[in-house]
């Protein structure tokens, strides 16, 4: 039964919390508004205590009885435009009172995307009294997961009055210790807006833009614009390897990051985070990069993920190399600029000599070859003894990086200088692909090698997955939102394997769909068969030979069909 057809768009999606972050901590309502319906008693109330810990507070007061079909409070989110709602989740709990022979009813309900399209209620008179833990705005009963028929743009709170004829009340004076004869709390809301229209950039100039060749810190400056979440940050790739990530403006706090996704989505406190316009000034340390021709993109983000190319060029680096012979130098770190040494066929290091043993390992791990996940920092660490022990020390030790893609040439990292004790070590950032090293020692400054050592490493494919609605039901459509983590992409794209399994059940490939040359990828599934059963889908980049990374899965995403 399981069937997909692959999408032609890409957009990108972000997560808006409300009153309380998933982890607890408090948020502001923004995008949520309080009314009072006109003509209510006095004691109606749309309360924020948010900022308190507290919740979005619907209620109507013990002091008075309230007019049937008049008496309404309600709490309503709305997205802006250009941005679509893809999937809700509430934390809520209510009660109501009641007396016996009432022709009303105190009743709360939610609704969206029309305040008519009601999808949790409780009533008192078919024997709904409480709904949730009202004392507990983390408990399980709390949690609702808006239907995806009832996902849109407008999502409703409500508490009234309603039912019998006119001039029917609901009583008063049941002594609550809240002081509420009917309420409902909306203690979270976690809710996830898509953005198709990507950011654009204008203006490009500065030193990494038009220099032949950069050094020290070179500048890249231009201006961006985002028709919705606004522009977030500037990455800076060196031949497909994220070198930095640089947050553009953080408008007063609201453009920040807060995370607690569990589907790697960013997320936010407000509904508008980030500046819909930037002049942006990137300073780029390019001693963090080896010298020679490399291949530089810088890109800009929006916050719902989408991206447009700032720069796209090969220029070279050509960093002063200063430095002298002599004395323990510190370690590598596969990141900062090249140590200088004597002059040729000047001794390479103390204690140098043509017999010296070279010694090479993952920090941590035995073995020349690891296997790691997208994103991690690893470090090579080595060893280099003369005969009978002694350390060499203040030596360099040449470092080569051979990415996997079929048809990759070595690259020189900077060279790696031993310490006192002999011993080096090499940082591989976060976003390396899989690569091979290759470390060359030679007794004297600028000779043939003497002593080499090899390591490997197999790092698997960044995934992110995400899928909404995550409640659906026989004909209806859920659709997938991905992305490759790291590149470089190849021409053509890259192919990604949909799978699913139910409960207890094994992995079953149902689609494969192609990601663009920015690593994006889209897909729709519609249910053949009815439910009730959980679905966990995933999506897995196999290894190719023209993308340098090993096969790797996303985590697995659970939606329910009813």
């Amino acid at each position: 039964a399981l069937g997909a057809l692959a999408g032609t768009a890409s957009a990108g999606e972000f997560h808006v919390y409300g009153c309380r972050t998933p982890g607890g901590a408090v948020a502001p309502a923004d995008g949520w508004s309080g009314t009072v319906a006109s003509g209510s008693a006095a004691d109606a109330f749309a309360l924020n205590t948010c900022a308190e810990g507290g919740a979005l507070i619907a209620a109507l007061g013990d002091s008075t009885s309230h007019a049937a079909n008049v008496d309404q409070v309600t709490w309503e989110f709305g997205a802006l435009s250009p941005e679509h709602v893809v999937h809700e989740e509430v934390s809520r709990a209510g009660y109501l009172h009641g007396a016996a022979g009432e022709k009303a009813t105190y009743q709360f309900w939610l609704a969206g995307p029309l305040d008519t399209d009601i999808f949790d209620e409780c009533i008192f008179t078919v024997g709904c009294h409480l709904e949730g833990e009202v004392g507990n705005p983390r408990g399980a009963s709390n949690h609702v997961v808006v239907p995806g028929p009832n996902t849109g743009q407008h999502l409703f709170v409500n508490v009234s009055c309603g039912g019998g004829g006119s001039g029917s009340e609901c009583g008063h004076g049941f002594s609550d210790p809240n002081g509420f004869a009917a309420v409902v709390y909306l203690f979270a809301s976690d809710i996830t807006l898509e953005q198709e229209a990507g950011p654009s950039v204008s203006g490009v100039g500065g030193e990494l833009a038009g220099a032949p060749s950069v050094s020290g810190t070179a500048d890249l400056t231009f201006d961006a614009a985002d028709p919705g979440a606004g522009v977030y940050a500037a990455t800076v790739s060196v031949d497909g390897s994220v070198l930095q990530t640089t947050p553009l403006d953080e408008n007063g706090g609201r453009c920040r990051n807060v995370g607690e996704t569990a589907d790697g989505l960013m997320a936010f406190l407000y509904v508008q985070p980030c500046l819909q316009s930037v002049s942006a000034d990137v300073p780029v340390d390019t001693t963090a990069i080896p010298n020679g021709s490399h291949h530089v993109v810088v890109s800009v983000l929006d916050a719902a993920g989408n991206s447009a190319v700032v720069l796209d060029r090969t220029l070279t680096v050509a960093n002063v190399v200063r430095g002298g012979p002599g004395g323990a130098g510190g370690s590598g770190t596969g990141g900062a600029a090249a140590v200088g040494a004597g002059a040729p066929g000047a001794p390479n290091g103390t204690n140098a000599s043509a017999q010296a043993r070279l010694t090479v390992a993952w920090k941590g791990h035995r073995g020349s070859r690891l296997a790691a996940a997208y994103g991690r920092t690893e470090i090579a660490s080595g060893r280099l003894l003369a005969p009978g022990g002694a350390p060499v020390a203040g030596a360099q030790v040449e470092v080569t990086a051979t990415s996997a893609a079929a048809g990759a040439r070595a690259v020189a990292l900077p060279v790696a200088r031993t310490g006192a004790d002999g011993t080096f070590s090499v940082r591989i950032a976060p976003g390396a692909s899989s690569r091979g090293l290759r470390f060359g020692y030679s007794s004297t400054i600028g000779g043939a090698l003497s002593a080499t050592a090899s390591l490997a490493l197999a790092v698997r494919a960044g995934v992110r997955l995400s899928i909404a609605p995550r409640t659906s039901s026989v004909g209806h459509t859920i659709r997938f939102n991905g992305r490759l983590l790291g590149g470089p992409f190849p021409a053509s794209g890259k192919l990604v394997v949909l799978e699913a399994r139910s409960q207890g059940g094994p992995w079953v490939e149902f689609h494969v769909v192609r990601a663009n040359r920015a690593g994006r990828f889209r897909a729709r599934y519609r249910f053949r068969l009815p439910g009730p059963q959980a679905y966990r889908f995933r999506a897995v980049s196999e290894a190719e030979g023209d993308y340098p990374y090993a096969t790797g899965a996303s985590a697995g995403v659970l939606v329910h069909e009813r």
